[in-house]
């Protein structure tokens, strides 16, 4: 069977909203830009969110992930719930529960409230961001789809690299609580375009029984699998509990792929993965949001923290991100139309891991000459990654899994940011505590005060200097030296992991993927 076109709207002769494709892309815009801007904006309003309400760095990390595992486990679900009950009632429900969440999150003062919300935020973006990527299937014809996946691309893209600069105005001129606050407005003209110009649009293919131990198993192995990650840092990279969960994580996933191989009516198709390049596609999206997230989350406690920038001081010096990815989605699209999507994988992830090596580059006094080409390279390799991934993902997708091939691209998305902070912060922070010690000694700070300040590595790892009381202003200069120095050094490593796995995803790309060939055009693959 064959997935159905939007329900019927207006006659031919009458002109609306609803019968103009572009008027779905505009609409879906809204929702796509706040979940992208909540999913970065955070980095540079954590420090504030720390001083505040007096959280730990682990603290900081949920403030984070649990807004990105909560998205990634029930994206699926979302395209899901779009394809069988109604694509834009689901992606209308996920828009109002956002911005409600949202709200919340500004006034609950403590944070667990905050981590708790963050987690029905990503919840509500859950609803959102599947459903859009099926909107635009549905109403955009075949010619016209790679255009309006660009653009797609590119306000995903840009509403993600844009949150560190909105946050540091909003931070440093409001508070960190209005970064929260500014989905209010947006999310309420988000609704009332989306009232006006959405069409119905849902999977014509019957009534099927809902995949619960598919969903079940799925955010279990996932969260199962991100948390030891980010309790790492306190629990120790070997410690029994880090590895049991990360076995029993990887174990529920594989028990989930079987299930879902053998259910009539899986939340995830595992079909889908037939196609190497959709496969592919899917591992390199999960490694460009891995890259950029966590990298905007260490970067931003690097500025700040350990250069002293102000808030919208670091913003502004993130922009050329910003711009860079903006230029890169359309871009990357044209490309992929050309030459197809291997050719703008592969040079997206080319470009992320030059940005990566390049910041090794960056010491404790570096200036901005040796940050701005780094962040030029990695807004363009994202913007190319995601663009292409689009087409690779959900071009190659049957129309009928059209909401959940795009739950499986934005999953990909959202696993690989909530991967990225609690990884990258968890190897900073390890390395933090490595080297803490002999960074003090190297920096002239007395062998006794080094020894009490070992436990310092939570404050350290976030980008904080130690103060300490009552020693001379040579002594504390040359704490601020060391504590400085182990957070570099902690960044370096972490910058090797990404780099790492930007040549993988690379490699990957051009020995696999190869141009969709009218897959997507609507004829279900087998079961």
């Amino acid at each position: 069977m064959t997935g159905t076109p939007p329900e019927a709207g207006p006659a031919p002769g009458r002109r609306s909203p609803r019968t103009n494709p572009w008027w779905t892309l505009v609409a879906v815009a809204f929702g796509l830009f706040m979940v992208g801007l909540d999913g970065s904006v955070v980095a540079i309003a954590n420090p504030y969110i720390g001083q505040d309400l007096d959280a730990s760095l682990p603290q900081l990390q949920w403030v984070t992930n649990s807004y990105l595992l909560a998205l990634a486990a029930a994206l699926i679900l979302g395209g899901k719930l779009g394809d069988r009950f109604g694509r834009r009632t689901f992606f209308l429900v996920g828009l109002v529960l956002f911005t409600l969440s949202s709200v919340a999150i500004a006034l609950v003062g403590s944070t667990a409230g905050v981590i708790a919300f963050r987690a029905v935020q990503g919840l509500s973006g859950a609803l959102m961001m599947p459903n859009t990527l099926g909107l635009l299937r549905a109403v955009f014809p075949p010619r016209k789809f790679g255009a309006a996946v660009g653009i797609w691309a590119a306000v995903s893209s840009v509403s993600t690299a844009a949150g560190p600069i909105v946050g540091g105005l909003l931070v440093e001129h409001v508070g960190w609580e209005s970064v929260f606050l500014i989905n209010a407005p947006v999310g309420a003209i988000g609704l009332v375009v989306g009232l006006l110009v959405l069409p119905r649009s849902k999977d014509g293919t019957g009534h099927h029984r809902f995949d619960v131990p598919g969903l079940v198993l799925l955010a279990l192995g996932m969260i199962a699998v991100v948390y030891p990650v980010v309790q790492s840092g306190s629990w120790g990279w070997g410690s029994p509990r880090t590895i049991g969960l990360l076995v029993l994580g990887l174990a529920l996933l594989a028990v989930f792929a079987v299930v879902e191989s053998r259910t009539a009516h899986p939340l995830l198709p595992m079909r889908l993965f037939r196609n190497p390049s959709l496969s592919v596609a899917t591992a390199v999206t999960v490694v460009n949001f891995f890259v950029l997230l966590g990298s905007i989350f260490f970067l931003m406690l690097y500025l700040q923290n350990v250069r002293g920038y102000g808030p919208v001081e670091a913003g502004v010096l993130t922009l050329p991100l910003s711009l860079a990815s903006m230029v890169a989605s359309p871009l990357g699209a044209a490309l992929t139309d050309r030459f197809g999507p291997r050719f703008s994988l592969t040079l997206g992830m080319l470009l992320q891991a030059g940005a990566s090596f390049g910041l090794l580059g960056l010491g404790v006094d570096s200036g901005y000459a040796a940050m701005w080409p780094c962040f030029v390279a990695l807004g363009l390799g994202v913007g190319m990654v995601m663009a292409a991934s689009s087409e690779a993902i959900v071009g190659n997708a049957p129309v009928r899994d059209g909401g959940v091939a795009g739950g499986l691209q934005a999953t990909a998305l959202q696993v690989g940011g909530a991967l990225g902070t609690a990884v990258l912060v968890s190897v900073l922070g390890s390395r933090v505590g490595s080297t803490l010690h002999d960074a003090l000694l190297g920096a002239g700070v007395p062998a006794p005060l080094a020894d009490g300040l070992s436990g310092a590595r939570d404050a350290v790892a976030q980008g904080v200097t130690p103060v300490v009381p009552g020693v001379a202003p040579e002594v504390q200069a040359a704490v601020h030296q060391g504590a400085a120095q182990a957070f570099v050094s902690g960044a370096h490593t972490a910058v090797l992991v990404t780099g790492g796995l930007c040549l993988l995803g690379a490699a990957l790309s051009a020995a696999v993927v190869r141009r969709g060939r009218g897959t997507g055009g609507g004829a279900p693959a087998a079961h």
